[in-house]
């Protein structure tokens, strides 16, 4: 196949666009990219932009499955360089609607100066952000067509899903560690493993807190498995459900996630200490999973998200806390076993542990 070639390189202008949209697409890692070292913060930024793009495909309602999977395609082709970036937006940006939040109209319109940057990386860099986009555009296209409120079949289930729109990226960002330090590239087939786990931790608070708004839109990314064993069947979940074997079926699977961020926790404890700016890019991000969870497992009868949304005091803690000790692997760990100590224990698989 042809590869298609850039006309302009990545200018200064498409690096301070890179800076100005992450602010708008997402607070949180607007927060937690810039802690990382110099020479990673632009290549991880722009990934992340890159996984925006996919998801604002995806989740856009005004598009039908067919038109989703076809950018998706289309947009796994941009990234490889086979296709104009120019082309990809010119033709979705007027297929928008309301449901886009303006930054990610912004976004869409602005695909070739992302583009542009994601070019100008190394061939392993390059490489790991092809391989990411391509798994995860394959991926939500294909879970698009199969969205139901029945749930998902299984916990097997839960887990390829999350393995294709987070493991996949914990798998990238992994590389692009190891590619940006030897040090760590020494530990990359444990932490590789690892990765996919945080992935899924991460992604499982997320269903988690976005049970009701999910369900608004017709999807529904639980196990059935999970809720059959107590006896309750997901079609028949209405919003402020009180009944205990829902919520029991909620606890398993609050108890996984934890289980998946104590795999976060070993994973970042595997980076080498003087990665202080790594290791608080992955602390941040576990300790606000946690947070999240202990949230929803004191409030079960959440009816929308922002009841269960950690508070800004919450975040300023967190952030504070493990920066202090991002070098400490013992106070991590005691922080960890302290903050997480009322989450249900169960392994990876939901038994009691």
């Amino acid at each position: 196949m042809t590869t298609y070639t850039i006309a302009h390189p990545a200018s200064i202008e498409d690096n301070h666009y890179q800076e100005r949209i992450l602010q708008g697409v997402s607070r949180t890692f607007a927060l937690t990219i810039p802690q990382l070292p110099p020479s990673l913060y632009p290549v991880i930024g722009n990934a992340y932009l890159l996984c925006r793009i996919v998801d604002t495909v995806e989740d856009d309602n005004g598009l039908s499955s067919e038109q989703t999977r076809k950018f998706a395609e289309m947009f796994i082709q941009v990234v490889s360089g086979n296709v104009a970036a120019e082309a990809f937006a010119e033709e979705l940006f007027p297929l928008l609607s309301d449901h886009t939040i303006p930054a990610e109209h912004d976004l869409i319109k602005n695909t070739p100066a992302v583009i542009r940057i994601t070019h100008s990386f190394n061939p392993i860099q390059r490489k790991a952000l092809e391989r990411c986009i391509y798994i995860m555009g394959q991926g939500m296209a294909d879970y698009q067509d199969t969205e139901s409120l029945a749930g998902l079949k299984d916990l097997a289930a839960l887990d390829r899903y999350c393995y294709h729109v987070a493991g996949v990226v914990g798998e990238m960002l992994t590389e692009l560690f190891c590619d940006y330090s030897e040090e760590i590239n020494r530990n990359k087939p444990a932490l590789m493993k690892l990765a996919v786990s945080f992935g899924q931790g991460l992604q499982m608070t997320n269903i988690l807190k976005d049970i009701w708004e999910d369900r608004k839109r017709g999807a529904c990314w639980l196990p059935q498995d999970i809720f059959g064993e107590k006896g309750f069947d997901l079609n028949e979940l209405q919003l402020g459900c009180t009944d205990p074997r829902f919520h029991d079926g909620l606890g398993v699977l609050i108890g996984i996630a934890k289980a998946h961020l104590c795999n976060a926790l070993t994973y970042t404890c595997m980076i080498p200490p003087k990665e202080t700016g790594i290791r608080r890019f992955c602390l941040w991000a576990l300790g606000m999973a946690v947070l999240t969870l202990n949230k929803i497992n004191q409030n079960r009868s959440f009816m929308e998200g922002t009841q269960v949304k950690i508070s800004r005091r919450s975040v300023k803690a967190t952030v504070l806390i493990t920066s202090a000790l991002a070098s400490q692997d013992w106070a991590l760990q005691r922080i960890f076993a302290f903050t997480s100590r009322h989450l249900p224990e169960v392994d990876l698989l939901g038994k009691k542990v």
